[in-house]
């Protein structure tokens, strides 16, 4: 196969026509010609990080979607269905992924449980770490969400690590806020990524230190804004990663969308695309082309360096997307779960009230850190409820895999105006996490998720909307397209019907019990201030 076109040379920093020879799946050879193309070919984007299963679609159904962007490989943290099955949800990912011709490079999780201050579905100790290990099929260590245990050096924090570099691969970092000499010492630990920078001066002190930087912009967690005026001076360790990524989100664009972006900013071309398309495979050893003679046929072609809109997607060598259709076909998919929980009752949601004084928990539009604040409970019958008019609502996490009393709390900025709102994807345990106007409101969105063992749930007086994720109670087996519509009418439904603010409720949701995250969140065994690593009273 020939394919023709304005070839863009990432390495050595320049454009020129040429014909592209391909033969079993692999460059033979690459030719200057004289002439010239509406298309420009280069290598394909790769996500530097990414949970596929925040898409809510198994990888398969993922891969249909993203090759339409000129994605043709991820790095893949599988931790959140680790959480949910173990060492066996890994290998659900990796035996989906290879179904189809995206390039899934998946992690050991090195965090399952993430921390003991939530009930997790499994347990992933060093020997779990070391049988992954040996699997060629898993490149790194995905993230060491336990910066405390890194720092204050855990027994068992320590081995994980020690184990990666037994086995000569990469330690993906996790360290929010971390700075000066705690940063220094989580990065000499062998730790060489950090994607949850959110501050300029908090990326260029890791950099500097030594650290690879990822830029995220996901559906919930964006600081691309905040990161970009580091690229021109660190180009060469720095990525792009989405991290977490709605379906809603994955039909409009991928890694190009960051790209564009950059360029649209006056970026230099090349930086930008040393980010998107070799930087990771160089740091992760992964098995993608960069468009050099011997290498995998993994491509793209784009009508222009601007808007990267993508003609085609090549991947060893097969076509896998033409003219924004994608070619890679659905596939059977097993149902797996772990999820045991009888149906709630609304007196399960009540909160007898302690004190007049609570703790609020202020979420951050586009941001997974949050913030707290006290604030005067609003109080009915000695029970404390949901505060409309100040927008302090009810919140509870209901334990999935045991039958125990949900823990409540209170969250701001949510400014839901009647109903309720529930997950199961609730990082990382996957507990069932929900906000509410009231009790009823609440116990209904719950029990539709324990109906359906897993997914998302909207309620208000006249409706009920879920979208059912038996897969673990995170992801569908269902068509990414069709999910994508199912989720957006939901969304849809929450920010018209029931008045959410927020620019992705559902994925700001399931970061409220994410306890490695400044500053206060909630888990099924109470009220977590994760700076003081602490448990704290709702009540003050």
């Amino acid at each position: 196969m020939n394919i023709s076109a304005n070839i863009v040379d990432i390495s050595n920093r320049q454009i020129y026509y040429g014909e592209l020879i391909i033969e079993n799946g692999k460059i033979k050879s690459i030719e200057r010609k004289e002439g010239q193309s509406d298309l420009f070919l280069l290598p394909g984007f790769v996500d530097a990080h990414v949970h596929i299963e925040s898409s809510m679609l198994v990888p398969s159904e993922f891969a249909r979607m993203a090759v339409t962007h000129g994605t043709v490989a991820t790095v893949s943290d599988p931790h959140e269905i680790a959480n949910v099955m173990g060492i066996e949800g890994v290998y659900f990912m990796i035996k989906n992924g290879n179904k189809v011709p995206l390039k899934f490079n998946f992690g050991a999780p090195s965090c399952v449980p993430a921390t003991n201050f939530e009930t997790a579905g499994a347990v992933i100790g060093i020997e779990g770490i070391e049988e992954m290990m040996q699997n060629p099929a898993i490149k790194y260590l995905a993230e060491m969400m336990n910066y405390p245990g890194v720092l204050f050096e855990d027994e068992e924090v320590i081995s994980k690590i020690e184990m990666a570099k037994k086995y000569g691969k990469p330690i993906d970092g996790h360290a929010p806020g971390l700075m000066g000499e705690d940063a220094e010492k989580y990065i000499s630990a062998g730790i060489s990524t950090d994607h949850e920078c959110f501050t300029y001066e908090e990326a260029l002190g890791k950099l500097e230190l030594g650290m690879k930087i990822l830029i995220r912009e996901g559906s919930a967690a964006k600081n691309f804004e905040a990161l970009i005026d580091l690229l021109p001076k660190y180009a060469d360790r720095m990525m792009f990663c989405s991290d977490d990524k709605h379906p809603d989100d994955l039909i409009e664009g991928h890694i190009n969308q960051l790209a564009a972006r950059a360029v649209a900013k006056g970026y230099d071309i090349f930086d930008v695309l040393q980010a998107a398309c070799i930087n990771p495979v160089e740091h992760y050893n992964l098995d993608v082309g960069q468009l050099k003679i011997g290498d995998a046929a993994d491509f793209i072609l784009v009508h222009d360096l601007e808007t990267f809109k993508v003609n085609a997607t090549y991947i060893n060598g097969e076509l896998v997307t033409e003219n924004g259709k994608s070619l890679i076909q659905s596939v059977e998919t097993e149902i797996i779960n772990n999820f045991f929980l009888d149906k709630k009752s609304p007196i399960d949601f009540q909160l007898e009230s302690k004190s007049d004084l609570i703790q609020v928990i202020k979420a951050i539009d586009g941001e997974i850190v949050t913030e707290s604040f006290t604030a005067q409970a609003k109080l009915e019958n000695g029970l404390a409820i949901s505060d409309l008019e100040n927008d302090n609502l009810k919140m509870a996490v209901v334990n999935r895999y045991e039958n125990q009393k949900p823990s409540v709390a209170f969250i701001n900025n949510f400014n839901l105006k009647k109903g309720a709102i529930a997950s199961c994807v609730g990082h990382d345990s996957h507990n069932i996490i929900a906000v509410g106007t009231d009790d009823d409101s609440l116990c209904r969105a719950v029990n539709l998720i324990i109906e359906n063992q897993g997914g998302i749930s909207a309620v208000s007086e006249e409706e009920e909307k879920v979208l059912s994720l038996p897969i673990a109670g995170i992801m569908t087996n269902a068509d990414g397209y069709e999910t994508a519509k199912a989720y957006s009418e939901i969304d849809f439904f929450v920010k018209n019907n029931l008045g959410c603010t927020l620019t992705s409720p559902f994925m700001t949701l399931s970061f409220m019990a994410l306890l490695v995250i400044p500053q206060l969140k909630l888990s099924d065994k109470g009220l977590f201030d994760a700076k003081e690593f602490k448990f704290i009273q709702v009540f003050i």
